[in-house]
């Protein structure tokens, strides 16, 4: 059976996205500005996830095939996306004017503010799949093309919520701390882990998948996932690395031009002490 609907509207949608983000950056280098195309490979990988997940080839059984596409769309496509800093880019790109101000009003807005709670992003991401595997939501979407549909359009935007929320390498309203992250990413990533081996043991209701394929993409769920939650983890800790370094320059700043104030101080006020 070929791509539905649903999947050529993700793949449009991708590469239409993924070439307004390419115009853009080139735009900006075009004034002057530094851009790193690393950024560019980040978000062009990203969106080609999302495609190859919508219509490419994907090895395994049915389960298992279900579970690459979950480990693209809904962890690896996200983080991806994320790191190339979209919302920067559209905020440095775009010229002074009612779409820039428009778009810092949302940015900085209080609803915006919330969706990127790290324990909020965790749960409506890794929540989600619990209701997806563990009720028969999962069985449903099987028959129903525009649930399907709804389901992957959850999915991603969940996922780039969690991964926004938990990297924090854009400007928005406030910005979780380091404890706050670390802690949401710990435990999404426990209870990912958790509903791995649930579903290695048993399958989603109404479903009657191949113990083998069953197994593999379970598996495949647990593995994958903690690449995913490892390089997020990286990406935090050196997001807090370099957040380190600018405060220790700064404290560093601060003490010498003390110092030098001192230094020039003592000589006048020894004149005058003098006198």
């Amino acid at each position: 059976m070929g791509p539905g609907a649903g999947e050529l509207v993700a793949v449009v949608g991708a590469v239409l996205v993924a070439c307004g983000y390419l115009l853009a950056a080139r735009r900006l280098r075009r004034r002057g500005d530094a851009w790193s195309p690393w950024r560019d490979v980040a978000f062009g990988a990203g969106a080609a996830g999302v495609v190859w997940a919508a219509v490419g080839p994907l090895p395994g059984g049915p389960f298992t095939v279900h579970m690459v596409r979950h480990l693209l769309v809904g962890m690896a496509a996200p983080l991806l996306l994320v790191l190339a800093r979209p919302l920067t880019l559209a905020l440095r790109g775009l010229s002074p004017g009612a779409a820039r101000r428009w778009l810092l009003v949302l940015a900085h807005s209080r609803p915006a503010g919330w969706l990127v709670f790290p324990p909020l992003a965790a749960l409506l991401d890794v929540g989600g799949l619990w209701v997806l595997y563990r009720t028969r939501l999962f069985a449903d979407m099987g028959h129903e093309p525009w649930l399907r549909a709804l389901v992957h359009a959850h999915v991603l935007a969940a996922g780039l919520l969690f991964a926004f929320s938990v990297c924090r390498l854009d400007p928005v309203r406030r910005r979780w701390g380091l404890a706050m992250r670390g802690t949401t990413l710990l435990a999404a990533g426990a209870a990912h882990a958790a509903l791995a081996k649930s579903l290695y043991a048993t399958a989603p209701p109404g479903t009657s998948f191949a113990a083998g394929d069953l197994h593999a993409g379970s598996q495949l769920m647990y593995y994958g996932g903690d690449l995913v939650e490892a390089a997020l983890t990286a990406v935090v800790a050196a997001s807090w690395y370099r957040a380190a370094g600018r405060a220790g320059r700064r404290q560093r700043r601060r003490a010498s031009a003390d110092w030098a104030y001192r230094g020039c101080a003592r000589p006048a006020d020894s004149g005058v002490l003098g006198r």
